[in-house]
């Protein structure tokens, strides 16, 4: 870096603290993702596109990889889907769903093209990317299914927990394996054919002469 660069890096971080200049940072660690992939990424690439100093970039993070996952969580969060209130339960599911391939399609096809080394690098998956954004926190979509419940059109205590997730597992698995949004037919084949079933089977989708076939078999009951 210049002199000069060093010098209006510095005069940005002293207008940027806090928040703003952590916000601005991962913001330009996100975009050189995208742009150039992991195998690309360098803490000085950032910092230059952050207008700031590598020291600024190491003080936070101790690495790429640290700076890497921070970045792809910092854009999940700050980009969250809108949670559809259509009125029923399947329309919410669907626009939902569609809402996922739209702003998430860009992430998975960058996890598979260009993030293969991240992965490497700090001894994670997928999988565990996703718990680490979670954080722990229960999943936003979940709301839809409470919302359901509350309005009388499904019995949660019926339907194990892996049924819930299984419509949003199959999104994930299709965008991984194709890099590609999942067409609508699709969308609504998930639901339609295999979720909604699944919940009657279960005896989760309550009906105006009382609630679903049969209740679950002991082990099939949700832990609590």
């Amino acid at each position: 870096m210049t002199l000069m660069e060093r010098s209006v890096a510095e005069e940005a971080n002293r207008r940027r603290r806090g928040r703003a200049l952590e916000d601005a940072l991962l913001r330009a660690a996100w975009d050189e993702l995208v742009e150039s992939g992991y195998g690309a990424l360098t803490m000085e690439r950032v910092a230059v596109r952050a207008a700031t100093s590598r020291a600024v970039l190491y003080r936070r993070w101790p690495g790429k990889a640290d700076l890497a996952l921070a970045a792809i969580r910092h854009h999940i969060e700050t980009n969250p889907i809108p949670l559809p209130d259509t009125g029923n339960l399947r329309d919410d599911l669907i626009t939902l769903l569609r809402a996922m391939t739209r702003r998430r399609g860009e992430l998975a096809a960058m996890i598979g093209a260009q993030l293969g080394g991240l992965f490497t690098e700090a001894r994670t998956s997928p999988a565990e990317l996703r718990e680490l954004v979670l954080g722990g926190r229960r999943p936003s979509s979940r709301r839809i299914f409470d919302r359901a419940a509350e309005r009388g059109e499904l019995d949660l205590t019926r339907v194990p927990r892996h049924v819930l997730d299984m419509p949003f597992d199959l999104m994930r698995h299709d965008m991984l394996m194709t890099f590609e949004p999942v067409p609508d037919e699709r969308i609504t084949a998930i639901v339609d054919d295999l979720f909604l079933p699944l919940l009657a089977h279960y005896g989760g989708v309550r009906t105006a002469g009382g609630p679903g076939p049969r209740p679950p078999a002991e082990e099939e009951r949700p832990t609590s």
